[in-house]
């Protein structure tokens, strides 16, 4: 349940109310708007008893939140969420693109990559320390070696990092070294992974899964916000369909799909969709318009000689040239790059 503050309310008014929440063992969740400030209920609204909280003074009104997703959803923070990393915003005016190759192979390689996406102006830097591979017999990553190095990389460029964990007892090595923590497709519903992220409060990028609904994305969302850890940004990374063309099939409508229903920010990682380099541009350029709030991009300084997914990352000049059309189409829709 959500609690509408009169437009009139006062801060001793909110906090009473909170204050009363507390009293009776419940959370509350605060979202000053701009028209209005809303509370959470966060827990059993039954421990409130038969008392009316409509009646206290400053309440407008009392809504109940009708999905299983609580803290995740619009309702509880209308404004919209925000999630900062290191001074750049997820959520704001400005576009947030990521870039970097899809594995650290060594240090040249990161580096010459992380040098290329700066030049080119992305925001964060990427790469994969840990890879869940289909087959057993693929490169797995460097794992705790690889995130040396993406740290190295991110410090010589001034761009903050961002790279996947896939197990629980990953996170405390990749805590010192990241800036950001992807939770990748497989693994959106391991559970008992998403709420030691969410225990951590580090910033996550959550990816959909190859075969999930929005509805259990959302819930795998509330997971980790469940736990404490609001600066969570959701990846529309593509879903699994009959078709073969292209890797996976992109679902732009579940950006505004989103948008509608969650407080959460939204990226499109387009080269997990195509799966082809050259269908990267048009899939990043159709989430941007959709309204997604940035990108995430695999691009390495040698793509076709890249040790993993080389078909679908972009090369330095493409990834630059790809930067420049999207600087040209973002004011069109009110966003800056």
């Amino acid at each position: 349940m959500i609690i509408l503050m009169k437009k009139n309310a006062t801060q001793e008014h909110v906090d009473r109310v909170v204050a009363v929440l507390k009293e009776h063992g419940l959370g509350a969740n605060v979202s000053p708007g701009t028209q209005t400030t809303v509370v959470g209920i966060l827990g059993d609204k039954a421990k409130l008893g038969g008392l009316d909280i409509r009646l206290m003074d400053g309440v407008e009104d009392c809504v109940p939140i009708m999905h299983s997703y609580k803290l995740a959803s619009r309702d509880m923070c209308p404004e919209g969420r925000k999630v900062e990393v290191g001074g750049e915003v997820f959520g704001g005016k400005k576009l947030m693109v990521i870039g970097g190759p899809c594995a650290v192979e060594n240090e040249e390689s990161i580096m010459k990559s992380a040098l290329g996406v700066k030049a080119a102006g992305a925001t964060m830097l990427r790469g994969g320390a840990y890879k869940p591979r289909t087959s057993p017999y693929s490169f797995q990553g460097m794992e705790v070696e690889g995130l040396k190095l993406l740290r190295k990389a991110g410090d010589a460029t001034g761009l903050k990092v961002v790279s996947e964990i896939v197990a629980q007892d990953q996170l405390e090595d990749a805590a010192k070294y990241v800036d950001m923590i992807q939770i990748g497709a497989r693994n959106m519903q391991n559970f008992r992974l998403l709420k030691e992220v969410g225990k951590s409060g580090i910033p996550v990028i959550l990816k959909r899964g190859i075969a999930n609904t929005i509805e259990e994305w959302l819930d795998a969302a509330e997971y980790i916000m469940s736990e404490g850890n609001y600066n969570v940004v959701l990846c529309e990374r593509g879903i699994r369909t009959f078709e073969t063309a292209t890797r996976n099939t992109l679902d732009v409508g579940a950006v505004p799909v989103v948008k509608e229903r969650s407080s959460l920010p939204i990226i499109i990682d387009p080269s997990h969709a195509a799966g082809k380099a050259q269908y990267v541009p048009a899939l990043a350029f159709a989430g941007i318009a959709a309204g997604a709030d940035g990108l995430i991009v695999e691009v390495h300084y040698n793509a076709k000689a890249a040790i993993s997914d080389a078909a679908q990352q972009l090369s330095l000049e493409a990834f630059a040239d790809l930067l420049q059309k999207v600087k040209q189409m973002a004011p069109v829709f009110g966003r800056d790059v």
